[in-house]
């Protein structure tokens, strides 16, 4: 089983993740649960594979590395592709995204989300485990904005995920290193661009967290995401990135630009056959700046249970509301599109019918016509021929 042929019979179970290993048959997560798929994929194809999807020059970067990220279309469907080696060889992992980008209602999340971003200026953290469906929250409070409000929005992303199409709002999508070199160097462009909301695809350095608190003091609603189990514990990783000796100005400088944190779990709704995202959901309350600025994280629980009237929803609450919802969104079918890499064989094009000839008819009339002949006596000798 090759790539795309795992991309394809992932789509068809209904899988979200393909993983696979030279000498070993491909693993399927379905319904969060990993199941082996086929039989063990050959080394040389393996290799050969990775190849053809990186190219030359990525191919090189690769070997030094030991590692590759990137997003292309495999199969018809939209990937999310990490290539790294392990004891026994190459080994992939890829993340099949949506063919479209649903808003918060098409991606079933609670519509108390859309206050995040309806704030002009500030910081929204979107965090969770791995795998539990961050950049696709992230990519709906994007497409909240982009359906409903005019705004200049600059994305920072490596790979990209989700390609978005402009519809009130003008969305500039950066791929990291594609369109810039760093996120630091990305995140340094985009304020002299002009926009309206800059979002970050992950935080991932003390530089990166530092630039992006600027960003948000300065004027500009800015979206990112990070791992955590609990929103306490994303804002707190944030402060405990930097030297300690700076951590009281971190913190305040975290409570004046809060907007929000969104932490989230993928949980598998027997009853509706469908996985849907459970949120722990923490706003910029006057409660929960100075629980930051103290460095009390460990009360942002009470601040949540308590922040009802703030927005504010605990794992127990929202679980409640998931209990008494049933108007779910079910996944539409995945729609088609073209394949970016590797190019499938070109097809012969078929042969064009041609168009019948026109013959002279059997019938033909033959005259012959002399010159300076009376105009009346032709007409008589062409009504005698026919």
């Amino acid at each position: 089983m090759n790539i795309r042929d795992s991309i394809l019979t992932a789509r068809r179970l209904k899988a979200s993740d393909v993983h696979l290993e030279s000498g070993s048959p491909a693993m399927m997560r379905v319904r969060g649960a990993l199941k082996p798929f086929g039989e063990p994929v050959p080394p040389t194809d393996m290799w050969r594979a990775a190849q053809e999807l990186l190219g030359e020059q990525r191919w090189g970067e690769f070997l030094a590395r030991g590692s590759a990220d990137l997003s292309l279309v495999l199969g018809g469907t939209r990937c999310r592709i990490n290539l790294y080696r392990t004891l026994r060889g190459l080994a992939v992992a890829a993340r099949l995204l949506s063919p479209v980008v649903n808003d918060l209602r098409g991606s079933n999340l609670h519509p108390e989300l859309r206050r995040l971003v309806e704030a002009h200026t500030g910081l929204v953290v979107v965090s969770g485990p791995t795998g539990s469906g961050k950049s696709t929250t992230l990519a709906a409070l994007i497409e909240e904005t982009n359906l409903s409000r005019a705004r200049h929005i600059i994305t920072l992303e490596s790979p990209l995920e989700y390609i978005f199409s402009n519809r009130t709002s003008l969305i500039r999508q950066r791929e990291i290193p594609t369109h810039s070199p760093s996120f630091e160097q990305g995140i340094q462009d985009a304020l002299r661009e002009n926009p309206d909301m800059l979002v970050i695809g992950e935080m991932r350095s003390p530089e990166v967290m530092r630039l992006t608190l600027n960003a948000a003091e300065t004027g500009h609603l800015v979206l990112t995401t990070m791992h955590s189990a609990t929103c306490a514990e994303a804002l707190n990783r944030i402060v405990m990135s930097f030297p300690a000796e700076i951590q009281g100005s971190v913190r305040a400088q975290l409570a004046d630009c809060l907007v929000g944190v969104v932490c989230q779990r993928l949980e598998y709704l027997e009853s509706e056959q469908l996985r849907i995202p459970r949120c722990e959901i923490l706003t910029g309350s006057v409660a929960a700046r100075g629980t930051i600025r103290a460095g009390t994280f460990s009360q942002l629980s009470n601040v949540i249970q308590a922040g009802g009237e703030d927005g504010m929803w605990s794992f127990d609450r929202y679980q409640r509301w998931i209990d008494e919802r049933r108007d779910w969104v079910r996944p539409g079918n995945a729609v088609d599109v073209p394949d970016e890499l590797p190019p499938r064989p070109a097809q012969p094009p078929a042969p064009r019918a041609r168009a019948p000839v026109a013959r002279p008819s059997d019938q033909s009339i033959e005259i012959d016509i002399e010159e300076n002949v009376d105009l009346a006596e032709l007409a008589r000798r062409v009504e005698r021929k026919t």
